[in-house]
């Protein structure tokens, strides 16, 4: 895709996307182009135990950032409408503030006088910002808001490998030593895959590596919707009711297939070379944590057939437009009527510990239809395969987290998919993307430490009176 240039109808219109939660979807199936995202989806809400995008999507601190700039622009845009202040005889004076001449001049940056509005307009508003700011390596677009999140990626690594660091609580402790592990390569090479498959056995095993003979269903799907964020067949979470923002409220969303579309799976004439990237990285997964070939590709293909079977009954894009439609506030009780193969109460219990439900919590969703196809789908699949399904789902999450033939792997995917590489992305910002996934509201507050005037909060609350 190509730059952008800054305008305010695409800043709002980008905002409200991120921020409406019945319309998070959207929002990052168009990100989901941008791959790689060095590790970073998502955002929304308080999440709980899930990840925040395959293969795309905005993380909390992104989100947070983009709203930042958002109001950045307003107040910009407000400084220029009042740069022309009104003298006493009722004429128009020039504003020379620092502020209107900075915003004049990088408006004065970003156009490309060369070229005739009434011809290409977009290139005379835009074109400057366009020549300076190139399409960089590893990236299938580029915009401000990706020029914004590099920049405090830049500085969230400065604060991180600080030698004078010191964290005020122990989740900015934590939030530094998750950052410098992972910048910890020859350990994380030293070890290969052996944590990964230490946590397989420990969750009962995988057939395609070894023995599975535990029929377990609620226990793992527990674990990877929890803890360990892999969210099979749906995600779940807690944040903002959206028809009562003094409320928090858990929600329950479709999810469970890793390319960014359901089209890439549906339409296999036309995306055939990406479905057999995709079903060769699955494979050469398998084998790095101790498959056979032969075994592995079968039990791949019918792991991609299931992906594709959640991809035929989740709700396309065009489907979640009107926001009336898409809310549903039910009870867990009602849940678990609507899609039975499930213990929904067992779930969330487990999920939200240690918070006390019971069946009468409510339960936002937003694609019902799916969750009752999904609930089908489950209940006439072999356990087996769902299991393998599942550990699958895990098995793409701490891909991140394995040695360089995992990346490798990766980067013949994403290469299929988008044209690029994650490995020409620098090891530290996989990183910070990576840290901003797992411990985002900790890094959130860091740079919120390190940015922000400790006056400025009560500036803002004074003027708001």
């Amino acid at each position: 895709m190509l730059s952008h240039c800054p305008r305010m109808s695409v800043a709002l219109q980008d905002l409200r996307n991120t921020m409406s939660s019945y319309k998070r979807a959207t929002f990052e199936e168009e990100e989901a182009s941008d791959l790689p995202r060095d590790g970073s989806p998502s955002p929304e809400g308080v999440e709980v135990g899930f990840r925040k995008g395959s293969l795309g999507g905005w993380t909390q601190l992104e989100v947070w950032l983009a709203a930042l700039l958002l109001v950045s622009v307003l107040l910009l845009l407000l400084t220029l409408t009042l740069g022309l202040t009104q003298s006493p005889d009722g004429s128009k004076e020039l504003c020379l503030s620092e502020a209107c001449v900075m915003l004049a001049g990088r408006m004065a940056e970003a156009m490309d006088r060369q070229a005739d509005p009434c011809q290409d307009f977009y290139q005379y508003a835009c074109g400057g910002w366009t020549r300076k700011n190139p399409l960089p390596d590893a990236r299938s677009r580029w915009s401000t808001f990706n020029s914004l999140w590099e920049q405090n990626q830049a500085l969230l690594k400065h604060i991180l490998e600080n030698g004078t660091f010191n964290g005020t609580s122990e989740a900015e402790r934590k939030t530094q030593s998750y950052y410098l592990s992972c910048l910890n390569q020859p350990r994380i090479d030293q070890l290969g895959a052996q944590p990964l498959i230490d946590l397989i056995t420990k969750l009962g095993g995988w057939s395609i590596t070894g023995r599975w003979e535990k029929d377990n269903f609620m226990e793992v799907l527990k674990l990877l919707s929890g803890p360990y964020r892999a969210q099979p067949f749906f995600s779940l979470g807690v944040s903002t009711d959206p028809k009562n923002s003094n409320s928090n409220v858990i929600q329950v969303e479709q999810s469970g297939i890793f390319l960014p579309s359901r089209d890439y799976y549906l339409n296999k004439t036309a995306n055939e070379k990406v479905l057999d990237a995709y079903l060769e990285y699955m494979v050469e997964l398998g084998l790095l944590l101790g498959g056979s070939r032969n075994s592995t590709e079968q039990e791949m293909r019918q792991i991609l057939e299931l992906e594709t079977a959640l991809a035929n009954i989740t709700v396309p894009q065009d489907q979640r437009r009107d926001e009336e439609k898409l809310y549903h506030k039910i009870t867990i009780a009602d849940l678990q009527v609507l899609a039975p193969a499930v213990d929904w109460l067992d779930l969330l219990s487990s999920s939200l510990s240690p918070l006390e439900l019971n069946d009468t919590e409510p339960v936002v969703i937003y694609t019902r239809e799916y969750l009752v196809e999904m609930s089908q789908l489950i209940a006439r699949t072999d356990r087996s395969l769902l299991n393998n399904y599942m550990i699958w789902t895990l098995v793409q999450k701490g891909v991140a987290s394995l040695d360089q033939r995992f990346e490798n792997a990766q980067d013949k995917l994403l290469e299929s998919l988008y044209g690029t590489k994650k490995s020409c992305t620098p090891r530290w910002q996989t990183c910070i993307g990576n840290t901003d996934d797992t411990m985002g509201f900790a890094l959130g507050a860091l740079f919120v430490k390190e940015t922000f005037d400790r006056n400025s909060k009560g500036i803002a609350e004074q003027d708001d009176k």
